[in-house]
């Protein structure tokens, strides 16, 4: 004899499961998702090994040169740029005569030229319309040094007994300046990342919604699970998905970098990688529920877009304040749900942050999942069976669910 099938809450118990695994399984055989996921990875390794050839590159400089003494500066400028810079290099190129020189640096084939001054005495660095800082500096402090060497050796002055006590030391107020370059790289990463992510992902939960409104798929999946856990398994299968995406694409920099050699950099922007992960993790869960909302206020695909605006608004507002604020205004709202994700990791690459905001921001993150999800599920089980023209939000607040009426 057989069973009759089980209904009420304890068929809904668990059923959430089974949707968010269809909603997995059939997304990782979607081929856009593969070329996104795709797209996003060869991106990251690319910026990668772009970040690696930039910052190995040796900058080399030319300067001619018409005689011996000029040659030795360029040389001892050399060693004095990479005391500074280790990949400037400065290399020394002969001429005739100054005219020769002069028509080389006019032709672009040296950098600038150090040729006898007209008056007679000392040096001056020939260029076309500038000379690089680099190029000035070192050179300069390279034919100061041999000069009074040999202005001193001609006097017959004990020239260490002279400058005893001149030297002049370095000691760093801000060590991690060098990196200014290397934080903000990653945190317009993080900030594009998670908007790119969540947007596709996005777009991609209220589709699925909208689609199986509009074949009538949804009536059917009604009748033996509840709304709500359709709604769980939506929010847990998309975010499945796009966190594991988001561990995939962290291991890949780590492993990226750990591979080219830039332990340096990731010993500056690991910590920042790890809660990157944290915050998609409690931003992306924050709004899958609003984005499920949008799917069933809209009954047709071509009400997407205009269902889905708010939230594409929601997005960009953050991505823009991440791109374009000052630091006192980041600050105040990296501290607030949704802006938080972006905004957080994107600080924390940059510098460090008070451990009080960061708490600040997972409690508020928190708390604004927490309240979306009940506001999200009300929303979603009054109308997810609802078609017709496009529901406004206000009519699908107000509208009662069938178990109400």
């Amino acid at each position: 004899m057989s069973t009759p099938p089980t209904t009420g809450p304890a068929a809904g118990r668990g059923m959430w499961r089974v949707v968010a695994e269809r909603e997995v399984s059939t997304q990782v055989r979607s081929k856009a998702f593969l070329i996104q996921s795709g797209l996003l990875l060869v991106g990251l390794i690319g910026m990668v090994v772009l970040y690696t050839f930039l910052g190995d590159r040796e900058q080399t400089s030319t300067v001619g040169v018409v005689d011996e003494i000029s040659a030795t500066a360029v040389d001892e400028a050399s060693a004095i740029a990479r005391s500074t810079d280790d990949n400037a290099v400065l290399e020394a190129t002969r001429y005739d005569d100054v005219a020769a020189a002069e028509d080389a640096v006019l032709a672009g084939d040296v950098d600038a030229a150090l040729l006898p001054a007209a008056s007679g005495e000392g040096y001056e660095l020939v260029g076309e319309d500038g000379v690089s800082p680099t190029i000035t500096q070192s050179v300069t402090a390279a034919v100061s040094q041999l000069v009074t060497t040999a202005n001193a050796a001609e006097q017959d002055v004990d020239l260490a007994a002279l400058v005893s006590g001149a030297d002049v030391g370095q000691r760093l107020l801000d060590p991690d300046a060098d990196d200014a370059n290397l934080r903000q790289a990653a945190s317009f990463i993080f900030v594009l990342l998670f908007y790119v992510t969540a947007l596709t992902f996005g777009l991609t939960i209220a589709g699925s919604v909208t689609q199986e409104k509009e074949s009538r798929v949804v009536e059917i999946l009604a009748a033996s699970v509840p709304i709500r856990a359709l709604l769980w398994g939506k929010i847990a299968g998309a975010s499945v998905l796009a966190i594991g995406q988001t561990v995939v694409l962290a291991l890949a920099g780590v492993i990226g970098l750990v591979a080219t050699g830039n332990l340096d950099a990731l010993g500056v922007i690991g910590p920042a990688i790890g809660w990157y992960v944290v915050f998609f993790v409690l931003g992306f869960v924050t709004l899958a529920s609003l984005w499920s909302v949008a799917g069933a206020l809209a009954s047709r695909q071509q009400d997407l877009g205009g269902a889905t605006a708010p939230l594409q608004i929601l997005l960009f507002a953050p991505y823009l304040i991440a791109v374009t604020a000052g630091e006192g205004v980041r600050t105040v709202v990296s501290m607030l749900p949704v802006v938080s994700t972006m905004l957080m990791p994107a600080r924390l690459a940059e510098g460090d942050v008070p451990a009080w905001q960061l708490a600040v921001a997972i409690v508020v993150t928190l708390l604004a999942a927490v309240l979306f999800v009940r506001l999200g599920a009300r929303v979603y089980e009054n109308n997810l069976l609802r078609t017709g023209n496009r529901i406004s939000f206000r009519e699908a607040w107000a509208r009662r669910s069938p178990a109400d009426a």
